[in-house]
């Protein structure tokens, strides 16, 4: 009995840290957005040609990480929380077609713009680039949005087993829009646009930092009060009603999902560790805003709001998942709701994978180590005519 009490323990813990790391590459891909609200404000940042050249080259050096990171989520997902992701990707495939197909024309965008026979001219490539920031972060917020608000989807477990079952789904959406019926909620509009004008706060902050350019920089400033302001208004908005609305949750006992009152409260009062995490990620995010604004000689603001940005991201997708809450709620049949219970793999796959996770560590210290060698040298006007450009 005891033997077998250590294994579900086990078991559970391991659920519990897989939840954790793919909630922190959730975390790092909202930060690595920058990129994508940079490109949004390339026509107010960048007023002349050299200056979009100038924006553009500087997120030219980061796009890569922010696809693969995405990339890196989704299979993520895919390997702890099959269900998940057969539910979620395999459901609401035209809401993840549209984010894939604007990070395509992104990375169309800065490989062909300024190429020798580019027919489209380079401002199409850019009105592409314009777009992903825009759209990509939009959807991107609202899937995020729908791990608290629920998914139109229903699990059918039962119909592997069927042997009189035509086609063995395990799960299908309950609708023809799959996925896009999410944007009529609007708390998931509210949430997906606070994402862009954090996109957008946090594009701004690291071209100020990474370019160097005084006519940027003056713009910088000036257009970050008109992108902070929206983005801080929705989020207070979103996290106000978070905190009072009904929640998901499912009893360890027997599995069933139940509507708790105020359930996201009471995670951050029972977690009070991802409360104080909450908490300080947030007074990051505004320190970095407030000081770069006050301060016209402060250009680091990107990285104690990016780091912020993580914390807070960090804490709201785990008290999504952790203590007994279910991570992705459905609405059209309360019981299909998703946990880290009965959402993941195996113990197996979970311990093996578990293993391999140890590498993490490295992988982080070489992108690091590979961010500062790029970075080490501000981005000026020089480096269009004299170095490797979009």
């Amino acid at each position: 009995m005891e033997l077998q009490e250590i294994k579900i323990l086990s078991y559970e813990f391991l659920q519990h840290y897989w939840w954790f790391l793919v909630s922190l590459l959730g975390a790092l891909l909202v930060f690595l957005l920058f990129v994508q609200g940079a490109n949004s404000c390339l026509r107010s940042l960048g007023w002349t040609e050299e200056g979009k050249r100038l924006v553009v080259n500087s997120t030219g050096r980061k796009w890569e990480l922010t696809f693969t990171t995405l990339v890196t989520f989704g299979g993520a997902f895919f390997a702890s929380f099959p269900l998940f992701y057969s539910t979620s990707f395999g459901g609401a495939y035209w809401l993840w077609m549209i984010i894939l197909f604007t990070f395509v024309l992104q990375a169309v965008s800065y490989e062909f713009q300024n190429k020798l026979g580019n027919l489209l001219g380079p401002r199409t490539f850019q009105f592409f680039l314009v777009l992903n920031g825009i759209v990509g972060p939009l959807l991107l917020g609202g899937a995020v949005a729908t791990f608290f608000e629920g998914s139109n989807f229903i699990v059918a477990k039962e119909s592997l087993v069927d042997a009189g079952a035509l086609t063995p789904i395990i799960s299908r959406w309950a609708n023809a829009s799959h996925g896009l019926d999410a944007l009529l909620n609007p708390w998931v509009v509210v949430f997906g646009f606070a994402v862009v004008f954090l996109a957008r706060t946090l594009g701004i902050l690291y071209v100020m930092n990474n370019v160097d350019d005084e006519d940027i920089r003056s713009r910088g400033s000036v257009r970050l009060l008109g992108t902070a302001v929206p983005f801080v208004v929705l989020f207070v908005a979103y996290l106000v009603h978070l905190l009072l609305k009904d929640g998901y949750a499912w009893n360890p006992e027997n599995g069933a999902i139940f509507m708790e009152p105020n359930k996201y409260l009471h995670n951050l009062i029972d977690m009070w560790y991802l409360l104080v995490l909450l908490l300080v990620g947030v007074v990051m995010v505004l320190y970095g805003i407030v000081k770069t604004i006050m301060d016209k000689n402060y250009i680091k603001g990107i990285w104690p709001a990016g780091v912020g940005v993580v914390l807070t991201v960090l804490a709201l997708l785990l008290c999504a998942g952790w203590n007994h809450t279910a991570y992705y709620p459905s609405t059209a049949d309360l019981q299909s709701s998703l946990t880290i219970a009965n959402s993941c793999s195996s113990e197996f796959t979970l311990r093996t994978m578990a293993v391999v996770s140890l590498l993490i560590p490295f992988v982080l210290a070489y992108i690091v180590y590979a961010w500062r060698a790029i970075d080490k040298k501000k981005l000026t006007s020089k480096e269009l005519t004299h170095g490797e450009s979009y």
